[in-house]
């Protein structure tokens, strides 16, 4: 027997019933010859871990475009943070903290550089749009290492893919990962609002903090305990009623006030330029682009979606370079 056979009875020993077993799995588009150590939905997250999308988000902005701060989140450290309290959750209720966490780590890869500025951006400017869910899965299946993709399982992708509030995941990792991801940027997003100035922690209204408490700290331990208590034995992730509507009037606060508030968004109309011109740019002259996506073009893929695959892949840095190496003029050198 292998260690990762041995691993996989653990799991039907320890794990709720309710948990997605790794030997139970739908399995991967390709069939694979299994590790002898790992379990499917830990070699998931190792590749999810290893790959360069994951390693792009590191310089991928989260709310406020390329902040000079050392101390602001971007889109790797949202990933972390949703990854960390997704593992706890999963890790109290007994289900399977591995695929909780690939899942977590895959669920933004396919994030376009400025954020959802430039989300919606893309979504406007490429045939059949662009949501950034939708795109991890096309980053995992399609793009990653070079077209052969990473082949992971059914449940990962599903999970990454229904991580938004209008669509439901199969399994109840799938789900944590759903609500683990706002429960983050809700609350580091208070955090680095606070730090930019914009708001501050008496701006919150009361009815939210006497519900979810005074700070960061006090609201990701309610939400989470929340989460724990109200969901264990039971085959569903549930808010209690009361913490649930808190979370949710905190989360449209936080709309109405930041991710819409003129200052932290000031730089987004020149940071939508930015791709609008580069997108418009590779669309007329593809050999622009690195031979991956006009191989792509050449195998039957519309123009405009190879476009949108390769500005989507970007950091905000590169993306800024590429405008400036195309639309900036530089001084004439003899």
């Amino acid at each position: 027997m292998t260690i990762r056979e041995e691993m996989e009875q653990r799991e039907h020993m320890l794990l709720s019933p309710y948990a997605a077993f790794s030997d139970q799995s739908a399995g991967r588009e390709r069939p694979e010859e299994q590790c002898d150590i790992r379990p499917v939905f830990q070699r998931d997250r190792d590749r999810i871990l290893h790959s360069k999308a994951f390693r792009r988000l590191k310089n991928k902005t989260q709310v406020f475009l390329t902040p000079k701060g050392d101390h602001y989140r971007t889109r790797m450290s949202h990933t972390l943070e949703v990854s960390q309290n997704a593992r706890t959750i999963a890790k109290a209720l007994r289900l399977n903290e591995d695929l909780a966490e690939a899942i977590a780590l895959g669920h933004d890869l396919g994030h376009a550089p400025f954020g959802h500025a430039g989300e919606y951006m893309l979504n406007g400017l490429c045939e059949g749009g662009f949501r950034h869910n939708v795109q991890s899965v096309r980053v995992v299946e399609k793009l990653e290492k070079h077209g052969k993709g990473l082949n992971l399982t059914w449940e990962v992708r599903d999970g990454i893919l229904n991580h938004q509030m209008d669509s439901m995941p199969a399994t109840l990792e799938g789900r944590i990962v759903r609500l683990s991801d706002k429960i983050a940027y809700i609350n580091h997003d208070v955090d680095d609002a606070i730090r930019a100035k914009i708001l501050c922690e008496e701006d919150i209204p009361a009815q939210f903090r006497e519900v979810l408490g005074d700070g960061v700290r006090m609201r990701l331990n309610t939400l989470i305990h929340n989460i724990v208590r109200n969901s264990m034995g039971r085959g569903g992730i549930f808010l209690s009623p009361e913490v649930e509507q808190a979370m949710k009037g905190l989360r449209q606060y936080m709309f109405d006030h930041l991710y819409h508030n003129e200052i932290a968004k000031s730089e987004e109309k020149k940071a939508e330029g930015v791709l609008e011109r580069l997108f418009f740019l590779y669309t007329k002259q593809p050999e622009r682009m690195p031979q991956q996506y006009t191989d792509m073009i050449d195998a039957g893929v519309k123009r405009d979606r190879a476009v949108c695959d390769y500005i989507a892949g970007m950091t905000d840095q590169y993306a800024i370079a590429k405008f400036e190496e195309y639309f900036v003029p530089v001084q004439w050198q003899v």
